[in-house]
């Protein structure tokens, strides 16, 4: 049986400058989840990012870091999800969320972009919004005005600590996830 989700692809901004900053959240996850099963994320060209794969149940799960800056992510997603033949509703996008405060994560499939160009981007290019997001916490500055910059700085010593949490209890579910337990994770995460 195939899994429910065959492709993690994990938001952010390539680059030592990004590297610590609240957008690169998405990032985090999947660098951790790659170092947690000792997988090796490798530069893939065709793929415009970094690639690896690490296996659940029996079944391989693509992972995947774009490198085409955060405006631009679907490209990589396409590229990987053609190539393996991988549907939307297979593809899981780990990614900061401003609508969320710092030491929440949520899990969803489908919905809008809430002004995030990374999942803007993966949508024209699958020509769908219904893939899944695991949604990280990084709260709203709460001026419209002041989100690039809250978006492109690095969190404090304390959301930092939160933020890593969430990637805990986001990595904690991910086998559920895998393997569609869907709802059942959704009641966890949404509870915290």
């Amino acid at each position: 049986m195939a899994n429910a989700i065959q492709l993690i692809v994990g938001l952010g901004n390539p680059g030592t400058e990004y590297a610590k900053t609240r957008h690169n959240a998405g990032f985090w996850f999947v660098e951790q989840l790659a170092q947690q099963y000792h997988e090796t994320l490798r530069a893939e060209a065709k793929f415009f990012g970094f690639g690896g794969k690490v296996n659940f149940f029996g079944e391989d799960c693509r992972l995947l870091l774009p490198t085409t800056y955060m405006n631009r992510s679907g490209q990589a997603v396409i590229a990987l999800a053609n190539f393996y033949r991988i549907p939307p509703e297979a593809i899981l996008v780990v990614h900061d969320e401003l609508d969320l405060p710092v030491g929440a994560i949520r899990l969803k499939q489908g919905g809008g972009d809430g002004g995030h160009n990374g999942l803007k981007d993966i949508s024209a290019k699958l020509n769908t919004k219904m893939f899944w997001r695991l949604r990280i916490g990084i709260s709203h500055p709460g001026q419209r005005e002041r989100v690039h910059d809250h978006v492109l700085s690095q969190p404090s010593k304390d959301d930092l600590a939160k933020i890593l949490m969430t990637i805990e209890a986001g990595l904690s579910a991910l086998p559920q996830i895998i393997a569609g337990d869907t709802q059942k994770v959704m009641q966890q995460l949404h509870t915290n």
